[in-house]
């Protein structure tokens, strides 16, 4: 019976054209996959990069950065089910630990001049920098995650945001290394618009690869049958471990980037208002799969962008409208409640754009 229930639940979670007959097919499938899900992006990123102003190219980093979060949260949140309201705290950790190995010495005596462990007399390369906070990002999120892995469904988010509420503290106490709620600046710009391209379509494959593999793949079927998939032997504290330190790691990389193209960062950026953004694009576009993640990061970028737009007041037909501030917040709500439901599984539904192009193709052929 429980082998019956977890064959049942793998055929739910599989992708619909996951049987490949050759060895090695599967990942190939999976890389296409990840790349045709990342063409939309690309296409976009390269619009902006030839044609827009330089406003809409600052717009543009934001939402690749919004981008690489909602991808991160969608490989643990997508495969296990289980809500996470902590990522934007391995964003902010990402974010401040390039700040504060990669400031120059000048800056840092400005801003944290009484840092602790020497800091304040370090200076290291931005890509040394970045690999030494992802190194801290992983270890932290590897000792978050024993306790995360040990739970499930609602005591698991409770946990992920006491994880958030903690960190943030820390931002905001710990003044001679975080500068508390002063804006941190002075860090090193080496970052634009084609490197967040490069990173958001590797990322976007990454992602494609963890969930068509058999960890992926087990860890989905565990979450909808854990009896049946323990009597199976299938380790779901060990997959949920996994796929919630690739997770961090994603999100980590986006905070390293927001620090690189940004320059200066604060504490209130990594916290709840990060938190309901990233996770209404996720819910709108589809937490199941790679491209609802991408879907919905695009969709709310420009819906949200046109709300801020007339929040502040517009004429229409001369008539002047009156300011609608906080209408951003109030249709991150909306959406997220109409979705939840009207359309649970998002936009994208469980299939990716390749097996949805695929599906089109073979209709248009018979």
């Amino acid at each position: 019976m429980a082998r019956f229930e977890v064959s049942q639940a793998i055929e739910n979670t599989a992708p619909p054209a996951a049987a490949v007959a050759q060895p090695g097919g599967a990942l190939t499938r999976s890389l296409i996959g990840g790349l045709v899900t990342s063409l939309p992006v690309l296409m976009v990123g390269l619009l902006i990069l030839n044609f827009a102003p330089t406003y809409y190219t600052y717009l543009a980093l934001g939402a690749f950065v919004n981008l690489i979060v909602v991808v991160g949260l969608q490989v643990f949140m997508g495969n296990s089910n289980i809500a996470n309201l902590g990522h934007s705290a391995f964003v902010g950790l990402g974010a401040y630990g390039v700040a504060i190995l990669s400031t120059p010495l000048a800056m840092k005596k400005l801003s944290i001049p009484n840092a602790p462990f020497g800091f304040a007399t370090l200076q290291l390369d931005p890509v040394s920098s970045a690999l030494i906070a992802l190194v801290v990002v992983g270890i932290l999120a590897a000792v978050s995650g024993k306790v995360i892995s040990r739970l499930s469904g609602v005591a698991a988010t409770i946990v992920s945001l006491a994880l958030l509420i903690i960190v943030h503290s820390v931002f905001l106490n710990w003044t001679d290394l975080f500068k508390g709620n002063q804006a941190f600046f002075g860090i090193p710009k080496v970052v634009g618009l084609p490197w967040m391209m490069v990173f958001s379509v590797v990322v976007i494959v990454l992602a494609r690869l963890f969930k068509d593999s058999r960890w992926g793949l087990q860890l989905r079927a565990s979450a909808q049958s854990p009896q049946a998939a323990a009597a199976l032997g299938i380790d779901a504290r060990r997959l949920r471990l996994m796929s919630w330190v690739l997770s961090a790691l994603i999100c980590g990389l986006a905070g390293v980037l927001y620090a690189y193209f940004a320059g200066t960062i604060s504490p209130k950026l990594f916290y709840f208002q990060m938190i309901f953004n990233t996770l209404a694009m996720l819910i709108l576009g589809g937490m199941a799969t790679v491209t609802g993640a991408v879907t919905g990061v695009i969709v709310l970028s420009v819906g949200l962008e046109f709300i801020r737009s007339i929040e502040s007041g517009v004429t229409i037909a001369g008539i002047q409208l009156p300011q609608l501030l906080g209408l951003s917040g109030v249709a991150l709500g909306v959406v997220i409640v109409l979705c939840m439901a009207f359309r649970p599984s998002g936009i994208s539904g469980r299939y990716e754009l390749d097996e949805l192009l695929s599906r089109l193709f073979r209709r248009s052929a018979k």
